[in-house]
């Protein structure tokens, strides 16, 4: 708890403090003094409430997919795959995680340009590749946090008891009664954990959107430019409690549904 409290909430309080500097736009040294003027321009800029609508969009529909694709991997998983099966299949998923990031995130700007796999695989129906923009940092994203959406889903449908699926079709119910009625509002926490990881991930990624996002932005590209090539930190502190801020909100609002018990 120590550590927590000086190395992480110290770390976020000094963040917070910095959000209210400015810089000096001579000598570009920061100015401890307190003003208003870096959230004003954050909220009043047409282009930075672009981005933050963009990235909050972005991971949210990261998350959608995810969720989406993990669900049947998940559900196969827990109840249809022997306990072997299931240990192999769970290694099977945490592997990608052990691969570089970079190695993942160029491999798809490799698949998604102009003559690579994609466009290769979709040439027979007359479907170009999308190419980058914002579809491919979506595709990008959902692969590599799959991981993340899979894991938590899988474990809350391994404590649902086959007792209460099994008892739901003897009542009559049809198979999509029984995954609606029984099966989705019991694991629904587990995959809103999931998506605690999923959804912040992807608002705080800067990376992915540099390499197939072509000339469009997210937060955390802000964030890199002013520290870098713009070297305004306090402005760049600014930008960086907005994710933080969206995620405090979320998890609020998650924690009522007892999602943080599934991590």
């Amino acid at each position: 708890m120590l550590w927590l409290g000086l190395a992480y909430l110290g770390a976020l309080a000094a963040l917070f403090v910095t959000a209210f500097w400015h810089t000096n736009t001579f000598t570009g040294e920061i100015v401890r003094e307190w003003t208003l003027d870096n959230f004003v321009t954050l909220f009043t800029n047409d282009v930075y409430r672009t981005i933050t609508v963009r990235t909050i969009g972005i991971a949210a529909l990261v998350t959608l997919v995810d969720a989406v694709l993990a669900f049947p991997m998940a559900f196969a998983m827990a109840k249809f795959c022997s306990p072997r099966a299931q240990r192999i299949l769970v290694i099977a998923i945490m592997t990608p995680l052990w691969a570089s990031y970079l190695v993942k995130a160029y491999s798809w700007r490799i698949m998604l340009s102009g003559n690579g796999v994609v466009d290769w695989l979709l040439a027979p129906f007359g479907v170009d590749s999308p190419g980058y923009g914002l579809t491919a940092t979506v595709l990008t994203l959902a692969y590599l946090w799959l991981p993340y959406m899979i894991l938590p889903i899988y474990a809350g449908l391994e404590r649902l008891p086959d007792s209460l699926v099994d008892a739901s079709g003897d009542l009559g119910a049809p198979p999509w009664r029984t995954f609606r009625s029984v099966v989705l509002p019991l694991t629904f926490p587990a995959i809103v954990a999931g998506s605690i990881f999923t959804f912040s991930l992807s608002l705080g990624d800067y990376i992915s959107v540099r390499i197939v996002g072509g000339a469009n932005q997210m937060l955390g590209n802000v964030v890199y430019d002013n520290i870098g090539a713009a070297n305004n930190l306090p402005f760049a502190a600014t930008v960086a409690t907005v994710p933080v801020v969206i995620m405090l909100g979320y998890l609020a609002v998650v924690r009522r549904t007892g999602a943080l018990d599934n991590l």
